[in-house]
């Protein structure tokens, strides 16, 4: 598992550690792990195509304050070794003066005044070009809002470039609690984050501009922390997995209310998905019987709602059940039904007109566990359902943000689909699980059919939705990787459920 924390949990953690340890010891820390990085970036053992040391140019943006003081210290430590550096002060005034003497003592300069060091295009290319690498010490993980005035012509001169950026701590104009990005924000090749990962490292956008994330300790132990992302080892410790005594009954039976007679594909690929999911059987309950037995003769089929389909352990509603009255029922009679219950695509969108005397907070205490599996359009549309207004593209913006108020309103666990997937659960002071797997090439009709199913066949087989969510959407983009060769070739919805055990194995072997 891998943990990420607060700007606020690391500033209590940093001021604990620093109590106890002589003045100082956290930055050199930190700088030593910083240009650690960048001896292997100039000499080819990582994203730079460098092949040498000595002779190596590295161009330090140095901000104000600490960060600007990171990136000093680790200029010096580079400098000594032969590198030649050079630094750009972005706050002359306000630059670190202890790093700054380290980095002049050690033979690095600093861009002389006059029109070399304007923060005009043509100087910031000139610099851009001589550098092997830059270093990004603009702002640390306190700042806020995009890149200033003075620190952008660096920034898009470095990317005119192609030169490989290294950020310090988080790439400057990323929020590090949110990864939310207001304005232009550097985009590096190499993010070296110090104590633990911080939240904006790991959602897009703020991932988008990460690039690569290498952990340095420097020994804080900050507290329960804010974001999870699961790995292989996590995944499969929480598989479920069938005992000797195990029958398809003991394993959880999963229902599957999806598709009419406009979408009847949604409740084929949710059925094939949740066959493959863990449970011991699939109910499908609906007018597309006849096409899921057909492609799936295992099913156990009724064209009825789920109130007559027979007993289950969960149940999925939603996918290609399109609206109507008939869609209305089909809805009510899952959440009757008192199992966990999944509620995506069209489901959600009955949900958010649903209302009630609680309002939307009710449903929770009115029928127990429920899963909402949405797209940020859908994520909106629940937002509306409780009287808050959001755009879809605000939802992506902010994703941390929204899917913790979709899931404080409803009560419920909520994934939230998209380039970054995040699950969380209705306890505010619960971490919220990112999902490290997928392609780009999961934008393809269907995709979130078989993720549901998926997703309710692991809470039919006894896993609680927060694992359910995270289980499952790490397994869907992980069998979306080995489907389209490692991100290599389109795949469809299809292939991605057919990709399913070849995923679970490879976790399993692992």
């Amino acid at each position: 598992m891998r943990y990420a924390h607060t700007v606020e949990q690391v500033r209590a953690a940093e001021a604990a550690l620093m109590a106890r340890v002589p003045e100082g010891t956290l930055m050199q820390r930190a700088a030593a792990g910083l240009a650690a990085a960048c001896v292997e970036l100039l000499t080819g053992g990582g994203p730079g195509p460098r092949s040498g040391l000595r002779g190596s140019r590295v161009l330090v943006l140095a901000g104000s304050g600490d960060n600007g003081g990171d990136a000093l210290y680790a200029g010096a430590r580079l400098a000594a070794r032969g590198v030649a550096v050079r630094a750009v002060l972005l706050a002359p005034d306000r630059a670190h003066a202890a790093g700054l003497a380290a980095l002049l003592a050690a033979g690095g300069t600093v861009a002389a005044p006059g029109p070399e060091a304007e923060p005009d295009g043509a100087a910031a290319d000139r610099l851009a070009g001589w550098a092997d690498l830059v270093l990004d010490g603009i702002v640390g993980i306190g700042g806020k809002g995009g890149l200033r005035a003075g620190a952008l012509p660096y920034a898009r001169a470095a990317r005119r470039a192609g030169v490989p950026v290294v950020a310090v701590d988080l790439p400057s104009g990323v929020d590090a609690d949110t990864g939310e990005v207001a304005g232009e924000a550097v985009r590096a090749a190499l993010t070296v984050t110090f104590g633990t990962h911080k939240p904006g490292l790991f959602v897009d956008p703020g991932a988008q501009h990460a690039g690569a994330v290498r952990l340095v300790e420097i020994g804080i132990r900050p507290p329960v922390p804010a974001v999870e992302v699961l790995q292989h080892a996590d995944v499969a410790a929480l598989l479920p997995r069938p005992s000797a005594e195990s029958d398809k009954y003991r394993r959880g039976v999963v229902g599957v209310a999806a598709g009419s007679e406009r979408y009847p594909g949604a409740a084929v690929l949710a059925v094939s998905s949740a066959l493959r999911g863990g449970a011991g059987a699939v109910r499908y309950a609906g007018s597309a019987a006849r096409e899921v037995v057909r492609a799936h003769p295992e099913t156990l089929v009724s064209q009825g709602g789920p109130k007559a389909a027979g007993r289950t352990q969960a149940w999925v509603v939603g996918p290609g059940l399109a609206d109507g009255s008939e869609a209305e029922r089909t809805l009510e009679e899952a959440l009757a039904a008192g199992v966990p219950t999944l509620v995506d695509a069209d489901g959600l969108r009955l949900l958010a007109r649903r209302g009630g005397p609680d309002g939307p907070g009710g449903l929770a205490r009115e029928h127990g566990v429920l899963l909402l599996t949405p797209h940020a359009g859908e994520a909106a549309a629940l937002l509306a359902g409780a009287c808050e207004t959001a755009t879809p593209e605000q939802v992506e913006a902010a994703r941390l943000r929204y899917a913790r108020r979709i899931a404080e309103l409803y009560g419920c666990t909520v994934l939230l689909k998209g380039s970054t997937t995040v699950v969380a659960g209705p306890d505010p002071a619960a971490p919220v699980r990112v999902n490290p797997t997928g392609t780009p090439w999961l934008a393809t009709a269907g995709s979130g059919d078989v993720l549901s199913g998926l997703a309710g066949s692991l809470l039919a087989a006894g896993l609680a939705p927060l694992d359910a969510g995270s289980v499952a959407a790490y397994l869907h983009g992980l069998a979306a990787r080995i489907a389209s060769g490692g991100g290599q070739a389109p795949v469809t919805a299809s292939d991605v459920a057919a990709a399913l055990p070849a995923a679970w194995r490879n976790v399993v072997d692992r």
